[in-house]
């Protein structure tokens, strides 16, 4: 999460998680209840069984988990069978128990108990501290969270082989785990357990390599029962081997701290400047008096003719070099960290030297090579990378129990950092420790064979060597276990994913879920390693398989963050690319560093499977970067864009903008080229349209004129997209033909823009606002999101930048998350980069407003969204005498305007009514009413420079009706009650007919437009649900008052409809 980013929907039982997480918000089936018929959201009543109400979304919200579960869990969460299980206990586990604390005990381990002192001792202080930090920084550890992430951010084809890659690394962590505990037990435990023994001294590494294979596969098949039996029984012993670990650490502080004043006495004895192995002999002397006798001690005899004190019957280097004996642990403060600053690589076979002691340079007899201590392998500084590498493994181990976490966006990351610097510090300075307190024939000394077969590491605790040997025994047997266990799952998610045909068995289990085909494939792997027998040898193969795993998860991150995905919302706010890159970079040049042949190997291994893949057709859509990457990538990524809507964590805005052309082919509105380049700062694809009325035969160069125009004006306003320009017979249709023919594959776009109709009560001519209302009708058929940037002329252009002020969403109902992610991406741009983003929502009288503004500050927290978050509550639903006048002067328009058709029988009726209004409400009200004109130039303060002017007839009274003098006027009569009597019984007939569906839309319009000028009179930007077009067309134009009434008195107001899909998500 470093990152925050790396959590996802549940997916279906499939494996596709396609159609839940298009609307994972969503009730199967609507509730049928008085929710539908709230007054003050009417414009929205035919849709709520579809875009819910927001208190309906934030209430099914807070009962939903963003929190990636294991294997199973995750894959079967939202199917039918997890949801009738009980409800599972709530999460609280915090940052140190259930993060901390479970990395430090993957961290530690073999590794440190075994091989650091050896390490440091061929390396040098210096060269050991280099590793150290290599290692450290690639931030690695074994959990199936990496395959989720690198499947659902690379794609199937990369997900599989590297996660493959990644289980076969897991299983081989099991084999070296093994192999370390049975190193502990065999070598300094329980020495007189070996089976096979060797009379010659030479062959005594086969003898020990046949004992590590019996009983290496005799201890996985005893952890592979107990796995088998329960994983409840390991997670069990899990804090016993932690504290294990805790213990020897500390003890081997402490020892060192003791050694300044109180060193542990731990005699070596050296031949000349030559190591000897000290089990061996008594006395570290040639002779030893007895009696007042000198004889031969153990030693002499070893090199010489038993029980003769002849040197000729001597190996000559016993005789020409004296025997000393210096301190195996000098201390803290005896300054033997300048000998080991530096390393002293051996060859195998090289017998180990103190530099600084007098030696005469002979050769020994081959018979006595095995009294000296020598090295088992050649060493060199790649192959000790390839060997400390495993101990850095083990950091994401946090994220494994991310579904006991309480918050786990919180305690991952920080428990994780935290994890990072603890065992770093560890491990640096257990490296300056180790150097400045043992002395470096010991530290070079493997298996501890100068210091009789006691454990390095243990040599320097306190209070004794036996805390180390017991604490690392427990602590690698624990470690085993976990791997053994974690392993089997990771098989079993990657085989019910289903991309790998031949694995589908592995993803069938117990009747709990156990994978037991899993475990059994996972425990012969592991035997391989067992029959290996060297834990030199296996770690650099399994350091392969998890850099690998490593390598991919920085590039993933890498990939999300240069593509801009909207979902990829890292909540760690110091986290760059170039740290993936870095970290990227650091894992292949490890990978080649350690052992370029296995390197090579395990890229064949993954490049095999990736193929494999690819071949067999992965049918999987999990929104992965590598979709993003296509959109640009010309034919060949073309031919691979699957077919079929993207993924919600790739859902971004990919614009169809509609522009309207002058008499003399100029963009009539630039500013929306504007808008869409702003918006466009999340990338994306644009595809600028517009209609060219005529016969395309005729008009074919006027269309090419037009084209290279638009596309002028899109390199001015900055658009990067592509340009198309139709000829039609009727503008309607082509505006329906680039709705569905633009595009090409994958590159389709999902969201058209468009201008408002502006004048469109001015002009006798229908066609306007008829083609704006079949063109919101068409994108709804097609499912694509709508957005009508109102007053577009106010709109700032992309040089002017915004100090302060607010971007302010009003969220009606639930219509897929536009209104979330466009604020979001609107951000992005330099020119909205300031602007505070701010949540509306509406309460109704049954809604709960203070828990509806908790779950939404919830949701918001879920989406790593900033925003202010405020629940406006309208209670009041008595339909004012303003709204009756509204909707009867609206009525009274559109009758006036069918007049031209009507018969003259329905003129004379007509005529009657006219007279009704006259009686009821006056001459002057009855003229206003009759007059078409007297709504033209309502809100003409906000009204676009572009906007059509139509001169209106001089005979006709010219008046702007506002609210304030439909106020005055009602203060202007003595009975107030029975101005609204008369209109509402003037009106019955027509008003009743329709179940008052207008006067409810039109009160719905008011109060909405009332609370939202109150709230964002001041707002650089509204956004606004738009209400969809009513069933039955006779109702058209009155939708377009509605649309007037609802955004009248604001100055810039973008209306957005969704397509019917979520377009954000709570997962990166």
């Amino acid at each position: 999460d470093g990152n925050g980013l790396l959590y996802h929907f549940p997916l279906s039982p499939t494996g596709h998680g396609n159609h839940k997480e298009d609307s994972p918000f969503l009730a199967d089936s609507a509730s049928k209840n008085n929710d539908f018929y709230d007054k003050n959201l009417a414009l929205f009543e035919e849709e709520l069984d579809i875009r819910p109400k927001v208190s309906s979304l934030l209430s099914r919200l807070v009962n939903y988990t963003n929190i990636s579960q294991g294997a199973k869990e995750h894959e079967e969460e939202e199917s039918a069978v997890a949801s009738r299980r009980k409800t599972p206990k709530s999460p609280n586990m915090g940052t140190l128990m259930g993060v901390y604390l479970p990395c430090l005990q993957n961290i530690f381990g073999v590794i440190l108990f075994l091989r650091l002192t050896w390490i440091v001792g061929m390396a040098g202080i210096i060269q050991s501290l280099l590793i150290v930090l290599m290692c450290c920084s690639c931030f690695a550890g074994p959990t199936m969270w990496a395959y989720f992430m690198i499947s659902r951010s690379l794609g199937p084809e990369f997900g599989g082989a590297v996660g493959l890659c990644f289980y076969l690394g897991t299983t081989f962590a099991s084999a070296m785990y093994i192999l370390g505990a049975i190193e502990i037990f065999l070598t300094y435990l329980v020495p007189q357990a070996a089976i096979f023994h060797t009379t010659d001294m030479l062959g005594s590494d086969s003898a020990m390599l046949n004992n590590m294979r019996v009983y290496g596969s005799i201890c996985l098949s005893l952890m592979a029962v107990v796995v088998f039996v329960g994983v409840k029984y390991v997670n069990k012993l899990a804090s016993l081997f932690l504290a294990c670990v805790i213990i020897s650490i500390v003890s081997i502080y402490a020892g060192a701290i003791k050694s300044i004043t109180h060193p542990p006495d731990f005699p070596i004895c050296m031949l000349g400047n030559r190591t000897l192995v000290r089990d061996r002999f008594d006395v570290c002397a040639k002779t030893v008096i007895k009696g007042n006798i000198t004889v031969p001690s153990q030693l002499w005899d070893r090199f010489c003719l038993a029980g003769n004190m002849s040197s000729s019957q001597c190996d000559d280097f016993f005789i020409q070099n004296n025997v000393t004996e210096i301190q195996g642990i000098p201390g803290l403060s005896s300054g033997i960290i300048r000998e080991n600053m530096w390393g002293n690589y051996l060859q195998k076979g090289e017998i180990l030297e103190k530099v600084g002691l007098p030696s005469v340079g002979t050769h020994s007899a081959i018979e006595n090579f095995g009294m000296y201590v020598s090295a088992d392998i050649a060493t060199s500084f790649t192959l000790l990378v390839g060997i400390f590498f495993p101990s850095a493994t083990g950091i994401m181990a946090g994220s494994n129990r991310s579904g006991d976490l309480r918050d786990a966006q919180k305690s991952i990351p920080v428990g994780t950092i935290l994890a990072i610097t603890t065992t770093s510090l560890v491990y640096l300075s257990s490296v300056v420790l180790f150097g400045s307190c043992i002395e470096g024939v010991v530290l070079r000394d493997k298996f501890g064979d100068a210091v009789k077969k006691n454990l390095v590491v243990g040599t320097l605790s306190w209070p004794s060597p036996w805390v180390i040997v017991i604490g690392s025994f427990f602590s690698t047997v624990g470690a085993g276990l976990q791997s053994l266990t974690g392993a089997p799952r990771l098989l079993q998610a990657i085989a019910k994913d289903n991309i790998i045909p031949f694995l589908r068995v592995f993803g069938h289990g117990k009747t709990n879920g156990e994978p037991t085909w899993a475990l059994l494939l996972t425990g012969l792997i592991a035997e391989l390693g067992i029959l290996i027998a060297s834990l030199d040898l296996v770690a650099p193969i399994l350091s392969m398989f998890f850099l690998m795993c490593y390598l991919f998860v920085n590039l993933a991150c890498a990939v999300q963050t240069l593509l801009r995905t909207p979902n990829w919302r890292p909540r760690f706010k110091y986290y760059h690319w170039a740290l993936s890159f870095l970290g990227m970079s650091m894992c292949l040049a490890l990978m080649f560093i350690s052992s370029w042949y296995y390197a090579i190997v395990a890229m064949g291994i993954a490049g095999m499977i990736y193929k494999y893949i690819e071949y067999q057709g992965a049918e999987k859509e999990w929104g992965d970067g590598i979709r993003g990457l296509s959109l640009s990538a010309a034919r060949y990524a073309l031919l691979r864009l699957e077919v079929g809507p993207p993924h919600t964590k790739n859902w971004r805005p990919q614009l169809l903008v509609l522009l309207k052309l002058d008499e003399d082919l100029h963009v009539k509105y630039p500013r929306l080229l504007t808008f869409a380049s702003q918006l466009k700062a999340g990338k994306g694809l644009t595809i600028v349209g517009s209609v060219i009325h005529g016969n395309f035969l005729e008009s074919y160069g006027e269309m090419q004129a037009a084209e290279q125009t638009i596309k002028n004006m899109m390199e001015i306003e900055r658009v990067k997209g592509f340009c198309q320009v139709v000829v039609a017979i009727k503008v309607r249709e082509g505006i329906v033909h680039l709705i569905q023919s633009c595009g090409l594959g994958g590159m389709k776009h999902n969201t058209v823009v468009m201008g408002w109709p502006y004048g469109w009560r001015q002009s006798e001519d229908p066609r306007a606002w008829k083609t704006f209302i079949n063109t919101v009708r068409c994108t709804t058929a097609a499912h694509l999101a709508l957005m009508v940037p109102k007053n577009v002329s106010f709109y700032p252009s992309n040089h002017e930048r915004f100090t302060d002020g607010n971007i302010d969403v009003w969220w009606i109902v639930h219509d897929g998350g536009m209104l979330m992610l466009l604020p979001f991406l609107l951000k992005q741009h330099k020119v909205w980069r300031k602007c505070k983003m701010r949540i509306f929502t509406v309460a109704q009288m049954d809604d709960n407003s203070i828990q509806m503004k908790k779950d939404l500050a919830t949701f918001l927290y879920q989406l790593r969204i900033e925003a202010e978050v405020e629940v406006v509550e309208m209670h009041d639903s008595d339909i004012s005498a303003y709204t009756y006048e509204r909707t009867l002067m609206m009525e009274q328009r559109s009758q006036m305007l069918r007049q031209m058709r009507l018969s003259s029988e329905e003129r004379q009726r007509e005529y009657y009514i006219q007279q009704s209004l006259t009686i009821f409400l006056g001459p002057q009200q009855a003229q206003l009413v009759k007059d078409r004109h007297s709504l033209v130039r309502m809100g003409s303060l906000y009204s676009d420079e572009e906007e059509e002017v139509v001169e209106a007839p001089s005979e006709q009274v010219q008046m702007t009706w506002t609210k304030e003098k439909c106020e005055a006027e009602r203060r202007n009569r003595n009975n107030a009650s029975y101005l609204h009597k008369s209109i509402s019984l003037c009106f019955s007939p027509l008003l009743h007919s329709r179940d008052q569906s207008n006067v409810r839309r039109m009160h719905t319009a008011v109060k909405l437009n009332e609370v939202i000028v109150n709230r964002s009179h001041d707002a650089r930007l509204v956004l606004l649900n738009m209400p969809g077009p009513p069933r039955n067309t006779d109702g058209d134009e009155n939708y377009m008052e509605f649309l007037e009434v609802l955004t009248e008195g604001l100055e810039r107001v973008l209306l957005v409809r969704g397509g019917g899909r979520e377009v954000i998500t709570i997962y990166s």
